[in-house]
């Protein structure tokens, strides 16, 4: 993955295994729907609520505000869409 930019992980689960996969501390990179982390080599970790039932029917997470994680990205790596 040489041209890897951005990684969104969807969740504080799949946050926490990021980045104790790559050996980094919890204590520096909070978990914040739409947070983005420099995870070092010019990579940047997003955050985002996870999208199951639970959080989209209570609203914790709505359409507006995942589509917000995707436009950062695409807006990191340069992409138009």
């Amino acid at each position: 993955l040489k041209n890897l930019k951005v990684v969104i992980c969807l969740g504080s689960v799949s946050h926490d295994a990021t980045l104790k996969m790559l050996g980094l501390k919890k204590v520096d990179y909070k978990f914040i729907h739409n947070a983005q982390h420099d995870i070092g080599n010019g990579v940047t970790l997003i955050d985002s609520y996870h999208c199951s039932r639970y959080n989209t029917n209570t609203r914790r997470l709505t359409v507006k505000m995942f589509e917000a994680v995707f436009k950062n990205a695409r807006d990191i790596i340069g992409a138009t869409i």
